[in-house]
């Protein structure tokens, strides 16, 4: 199988990086060079029009939304038991935390980093401050989870959400009130980048921070 990952450093296609690491799936990087709008040419363009990373070609076919190719990529490997069965509780609750990542984090991380985006520069500090309390209040609503049914999000199993939240606490590595200030949290973290994958990750991009 053809496996090709187009990515950059940082960005949310670390998590796809991790996860084709972790599965033993053969496959190429290529880094994006945002500084030089690498994500913009015309070539990448013809991949994802959106121009954002990671976008991952399996065989030809196009993947993109980190979300969702970590999802696919636990389908297409049932034997690593990184995702519950179809059908059962356990998968609600699958898709309820990846859509948590999706819909509520994600979006207050672009808030944080991007406060122009929404209104301009004008509003971007106020956008910036309601995108922290966003951030705050749902980690603090994800360290009561895991203090209530951890060790990991469902429980007892690792699932992809783990992966996808441990990229998404390294986020806040710098801000005013990173993850790891949540006792729970920095545990849940700390369990995930003891896995060898993820040392693996952070060499082959050439990360050094956050460990």
């Amino acid at each position: 199988m053809s496996v090709v990952l187009y990515g950059s450093q940082s960005t949310a296609s670390l998590v796809v990086h991790w996860l084709l690491i972790e599965l033993g799936i053969a496959h190429e990087l290529r880094q994006l060079d945002f500084e030089r709008g690498e994500q913009k040419s015309a070539e990448f363009l013809a991949i994802n029009p959106a121009g954002r990373v990671p976008a991952l070609i399996m065989d030809g076919q196009v993947l993109t939304e980190s979300a969702a190719i970590a999802m696919h990529l636990a389908d297409l490997h049932p034997q690593a038991g990184l995702a519950p069965a179809p059908g059962s509780a356990a998968r609600g609750d699958y898709y309820r935390w990846m859509c948590f990542c999706v819909y509520t984090l994600m979006p207050a991380y672009r808030g944080w980093f991007y406060p122009q985006e929404p209104a301009g520069e004008l509003h971007a500090e106020e956008v910036k401050q309601r995108a922290r309390l966003q951030l705050e209040a749902a980690w603090q609503q994800m360290a009561d989870h895991l203090e209530a049914r951890g060790p990991y999000v469902l429980g007892d199993p690792l699932s992809v959400v783990d992966f996808m939240l441990t990229m998404l606490m390294r986020w806040s590595r710098n801000m005013p009130r990173p993850t790891d200030s949540w006792p729970v949290l920095a545990a849940h973290a700390a369990r995930m980048k003891a896995r060898p994958a993820f040392t693996e990750v952070y060499r082959r991009e050439g990360i050094s921070d956050w460990l």
